[in-house]
């Protein structure tokens, strides 16, 4: 394999990957950064929507190019920009304090809400008002490993590309489709229209998730809505909602973060709908 070119740190590449680091910047461009060996073979083996390599350029160290040299051929075989970087150079271009000798700017994936509902979604995560971006990679990544069909961020929410939200993600942002930018009262009209009940998690709902279970009300189509780290979700948005629901609090912790709470819920979910499917 030949070896990537030796980029210098004034190089107009590394000033550009470095600005991508503003959020103006990223949506002007629309590329984001992916960091990390995990991160960066996932966008090297994703494609968009019309086909196109998901992965455009690629940062690598001369001790990462060696480590993972699978991972520079496939990206160089996908079409991408290698350039050898110095340590330096990429401690510029990263996010990360320690970065691990890979980085990867990547074309952004967020699909058209519509093409999401129109897949008949059979799980799905809302993320309203969620304001943390290590949170919402967080959440990501547990609607990915739950099996869930799609992920919705309402104009209210976090940048999906944060690079906190992609880091925390670990290469789930590749794996299904995101919307952006939903208004949380379109994100709930258009899921109700595609068949599909609507939930709100709240620590004070009404209703209680094993109640919910036992009564076999979780077996279908369903969308879970998250809201806020630190106040939850708000009158109005809980008002949308076709049931409002509380994980039971079995022990004496006062409450569960976001991102195990959303856990919770959605293997719940994913739970319930594999035993309607086998019954």
């Amino acid at each position: 394999m030949p070896t990537p070119e030796p980029i210098s740190p004034r190089s107009p590449r590394v000033t550009a990957a470095r600005r991508l680091a503003k959020r103006n910047f990223r949506t002007k461009e629309r590329l984001f950064i992916a960091e990390g060996p995990q991160a960066v073979r996932e966008a090297v083996a994703h494609r968009g929507p019309t086909g196109e390599p998901t992965l455009v350029e690629l940062f690598t160290t001369a001790e990462a190019a060696e480590r993972h040299a699978d991972i520079v051929a496939a990206a160089r075989a996908e079409g991408a920009r290698v350039h050898l970087a110095a340590d330096t150079v990429l401690a510029e271009v990263s996010q990360t304090v320690t970065p691990q000798g890979l980085v990867g700017v990547c074309r952004f994936l967020d699909s058209p809400f519509e093409s999401i509902l129109a897949a008949r979604p059979a799980l799905v995560a809302v993320l309203a008002h969620v304001r943390d971006p290590g949170n919402a990679g967080t959440v990501l990544r547990c609607a990915d490993a739950a099996g869930a069909d799609a992920v919705v961020l309402t104009d209210a929410s976090v940048d999906l590309y944060n690079p906190k939200s992609v880091r925390a993600s670990v290469g789930s942002h590749f794996h299904l489709p995101v919307a952006v930018g939903v208004p949380v009262e379109q994100a709930v009209a258009g899921l109700k229209a595609a068949g599909v009940r609507v939930v709100a998690a709240d620590g004070a709902g009404e209703d209680d998730l094993d109640d919910e279970l036992d009564a076999g009300t979780m077996a279908g189509p369903t969308a879970w809505i998250f809201g806020n780290e630190a106040w939850g979700l708000p009158e109005e948005t809980r008002a949308l909602a076709d049931a409002v629901v509380r994980v039971p609090i079995h022990g004496k912790a006062e409450s569960l973060n976001l991102a195990t709470a959303a856990a919770v819920c959605l293997y719940a979910s994913a739970r319930a709908q594999r035993a309607g499917r086998r019954a």
